[in-house]
């Protein structure tokens, strides 16, 4: 996947969260001085090699420069400051994070398999085992949906969002 950086000093202000436009472009603002960053997902159909981590500027120009024009005017005249590529590893069997004890091992607990949502539900998942450890249940969220078991019974927990 292909992440990009740019400069907009007109774009949203300080109070812009985390935005995902329905295209699948994203963005988010990057410290206090008119830098953002973000990327889209392209079609599984049109994913890059996995052995070729070079950013294709193409992509940004013809695929992600126009969805965020579209959703921020401000950002026609953005100017790209830098790209990255790197892997979109997740966990295959529902791309859903596995969280909480093992099932067979006693005394592992697991916060594995988030991926690009891991960021985001970080705070709620470490929490989570924190409880799960401290406790041994879970205190202010009840995560067993997340657990081991649905791997084990092969019952995929879909999020539409993914």
């Amino acid at each position: 996947r292909y992440v990009f950086s740019w400069h907009c000093p007109d774009g949203p202000g300080l109070s812009c969260p985390f935005l995902i436009d329905t295209s699948g472009a994203y963005f988010r603002r990057d410290g206090i001085a008119g830098n953002y960053l973000g990327g889209m997902s392209p079609p599984e159909e049109d994913e890059p090699d996995p052995s070729d981590l070079s950013v294709d500027p193409d992509y940004f120009q013809e695929q992600l420069w126009p969805r965020l024009a579209r959703r921020v005017p401000a950002f026609e005249s953005l100017r790209v400051r830098g790209s990255w590529a790197g892997y979109y590893d997740y966990n295959t069997f529902d791309q859903n994070g596995v969280l909480g004890p093992h099932h067979r091992l006693e005394n592992l607990f697991l916060a594995a398999g988030f991926s690009g949502h891991g960021l985001q539900h970080s705070p709620a998942a470490g929490r989570a085992v924190a409880e799960l450890v401290l406790k041994g249940r879970y205190e202010s969220l009840d995560l067993r949906r997340l657990g081991w078991a649905r791997l084990v019974d092969r019952e995929p927990l879909r999020e539409g969002g993914v």
